[in-house]
């Protein structure tokens, strides 16, 4: 008698989509925690109106906006590090990006270039423009730590050491707030002058988001040594993406951080023209941490749907996953929109004067669809970058960054709006396009 044939796999269990994602959740979600600490520690240090419109609508976001082209080495590195020769081939890419847009952050720092984005075409405050280019300057290491690290974190996800990213992430957290910690301990001293003893709300941040992210991307690249010892050779049916084929993978998925982040400071030269500037670009930064934070729990799901979804019956435990995770956020911003807990968040634990909070307390529903249409973006998204297809989401990314655009113009064009409600409105109509856009690109595919 025939021995009986061993049984079909089962193929991929919601178990294994959970485990694979709670370790990358944890990691974004702690990123996520580190922009509402940094704001609650500027808060409590001199000047905080100040100091926070300097961080949080200039500083921070145009650190954001130069590294944008390496953000998506995460995927690109989930989907591609499958083999010693693709590993090999994007490392050089990520270091020789890192190590460009570095070099552009300091020139952006050191010459007219500042003076020019600060003054003439976000017309700052000029209280906030020194403050702004200090952070910048103190932000220098981080382009290329964040580039080292989403390379090696996507080879260790993609081989099924997902946890070693939120231990490195964890990491992070611990070091920014050890310098966050310091810096409000020192923060009555020096009275801002002379520049090295002066502890500012500014300075504060810029050092303990560079120094926890350099820790971050050590611990990614020594925990990635075994994965990269372990690499198999070339898989024929998935010849590594070399030249002119690769950056036709890459280019959309690095456009679409950047037309992202470029809305940020879109957004403050908006509500730089809006009635009561200093007190929106101040609570933006507050607002938008928060909301972060539910966002960052579906961003994790991006990498989640490229790694796994070549396993056997994949897709139905994955959309089933990023239709309850979707109802999860919602129903959570939807409780914390509550006057009362967002009161207790804006005035308690972000530390903002009682006007500032009202304001913050006030608008935070509007951003409701923002956190559920990210999860519902990381499904469409996976399924395109596991295909290879990837102009959709640069297409769909054009159309959140013209959708907002047209709502903070409509907002400056009127002039009788605060400018935190309109930013909030322009990013959740924006979100809501651009994830319909992508549900039209991916249908394709499913």
């Amino acid at each position: 008698m025939a021995a009986p044939s061993p049984p079909p796999p089962a193929g991929l269990q919601l178990r294994r989509v959970i485990t694979t994602w709670w370790p990358l959740a944890l990691s974004w979600g702690m990123m996520g925690l580190e922009q509402p600490l940094v704001s609650a520690a500027v808060a409590r240090l001199p000047d905080p109106a100040v100091q926070l419109a300097a961080w949080g609508s200039f500083a921070f976001p145009l650190a954001l906006v130069v590294e944008a082209p390496i953000i998506m080495l995460l995927a690109a590195s989930t989907e591609l590090s499958r083999d010693q020769a693709s590993y090999r081939s994007l490392r050089r890419v990520a270091h020789g990006l890192g190590l460009g847009l570095t070099l552009l952050h300091l020139l952006v720092v050191v010459t007219p270039v500042f003076d020019w984005l600060a003054a003439t075409v976000l017309e700052l405050p000029a209280a906030v423009r020194e403050p702004a280019r200090e952070g910048l300057l103190l932000l220098l290491p981080w382009t290329w730590s964040i580039a080292s690290r989403r390379f090696h974190q996507g080879a260790l996800i993609r081989h099924g050491r997902s946890r070693a990213v939120g231990w490195g992430t964890g990491l992070r957290l611990l070091v920014a707030s050890s310098v966050l910690g310091l810096g409000l301990l020192l923060g009555g001293r020096g009275g801002g002058d002379p520049w090295l003893l002066g502890v500012t709300g500014v300075r504060v941040a810029a050092v303990a988001l560079s120094c926890g992210v350099l820790a971050e991307a050590v611990f990614a690249a020594i925990a990635v040594r075994s994965v990269h010892r372990a690499l198999p050779p070339p898989d024929p049916e998935r010849p590594p993406l070399r030249g002119a084929a690769f950056w036709r993978f890459y280019v959309p998925l690095a456009m679409t951080p950047l037309v992202t982040l470029v809305i940020l400071p879109v957004g403050t030269a908006a509500v730089a023209r809006m009635p009561d500037p200093l007190a929106s670009l101040a609570v933006w930064p507050v607002a938008n941490a928060l909301v972060w934070v539910l966002q960052a729990l579906g961003i994790a799901l991006n990498e989640v749907v490229v790694a796994l979804l070549d396993e056997p019956g994949a897709g139905p435990p994955l959309r089933r996953f990023t239709f309850v995770l979707a109802a999860g956020v919602t129903g959570l911003l939807g409780v914390l929109s509550l006057p009362p807990v967002a009161d207790a968040w804006f005035s308690g634990v972000a530390g903002l004067l009682p006007p500032l909070a009202a304001m913050g307390t006030a608008t935070l529903w509007l951003a409701l669809p923002i956190p559920a249409m990210r999860v519902i973006q990381s499904w469409y998204q996976g399924l395109l970058v596991n295909a290879r297809r990837t102009r959709g989401i640069t297409e769909a990314v054009v159309v959140f960054g013209g959708t907002c655009s047209g709502v903070l113009l409509l907002g400056v064009y009127a002039a009788r709006w605060d400018g935190l409600p309109v930013m909030l409105v322009a990013y959740s109509l924006g979100r809501i396009l651009q994830t319909a856009w992508l549900w039209w690109r991916a249908s394709r595919i499913q």
